[in-house]
């Protein structure tokens, strides 16, 4: 029997039943967060400061909901210099975060750092903890691909 609107009975039911599935599947997945890319692109002091107090909130946010959330913080162009041992004015507050924070990895563009070597004429050294990859965005963009969050600080 068809309903004045189109939809049976039958119809309506399977709908719901599908939206109730799909409701729970839902609540699930909210608990199973991939990730969170923070990039930094700016060697601006307090554009450094969100990222790291973005980690941090992130983290206890999900926490709080009983969730483990993979948080990785990329520099790339300028931003490289808050994961430079020479120049970095956040060592403590980064080297902190990380022991508090398991899931936090940092890395820094390679493509970047060679250039700014070639510009300064200088090696230049990473903190503790920070790792490299080929190219900053491309990271970013690996990791929105696998289904992570993107923040821009």
């Amino acid at each position: 029997m068809i309903s004045a609107s189109g939809w049976s009975r039958r119809s309506l039911l399977a709908g719901t039943a599908i939206l109730t599935a799909g409701g729970a599947a839902a609540a699930k997945d909210d608990r199973l967060t991939e990730g969170v890319v923070i990039l930094i692109d700016s060697n601006e002091p307090y554009v450094m400061g969100h990222a790291i107090s973005y980690s941090a909130n992130l983290s206890k946010h999900f926490a709080e909901r009983g969730a483990r959330l993979l948080i990785e913080v990329v520099a790339n162009g300028k931003g490289i210099d808050v994961f430079r041992a020479d120049k970095t004015p956040l060592v403590e507050p980064l080297a902190t975060l990380r022991q508090s924070l398991p899931n936090l990895t940092y890395s820094m563009c390679a493509s970047s750092k060679a250039i700014a070597e070639a510009k300064e004429q200088v090696s230049i050294p990473l903190i503790s903890g920070a790792s490299l990859v080929p190219f900053g965005i491309g990271r970013v963009v690996d990791l929105q691909l696998k289904g992570w969050a993107y923040i821009h600080a």
